[in-house]
């Protein structure tokens, strides 16, 4: 599990410092990436997301298979709410 572990936390350091090169070259450009965490849809379908992945993981892959479905969640939840406007 700790490969497993490892390589997720490479992903999400890579969104990161992406979201750190984007502020860079465009201020306040970082802040409206991780808006999504406040869209209540783009939230909803993380969860739905993680609770199924996470239960398919779980019965495939044992705890290996809980963190992909985590980040499959985050890139979902990124996903749906890319090009939404603020609430």
């Amino acid at each position: 599990m700790g490969a497993t572990l490892l390589a997720a936390a490479i992903v999400v350091a890579a969104l990161v410092v992406k979201t750190a090169l984007d502020e860079f070259r465009e201020p306040g450009s970082g802040g409206r990436q991780w808006l999504f965490l406040t869209d209540p849809r783009a939230v909803s379908a993380g969860a739905v997301t993680a609770l199924v992945l996470g239960l398919l993981g779980w019965w495939q892959a044992g705890g290996e298979g809980v963190v992909w479905a985590v980040l499959a969640a985050i890139l979902a939840a990124f996903a749906v709410g890319q090009g939404r406007r603020p609430l």
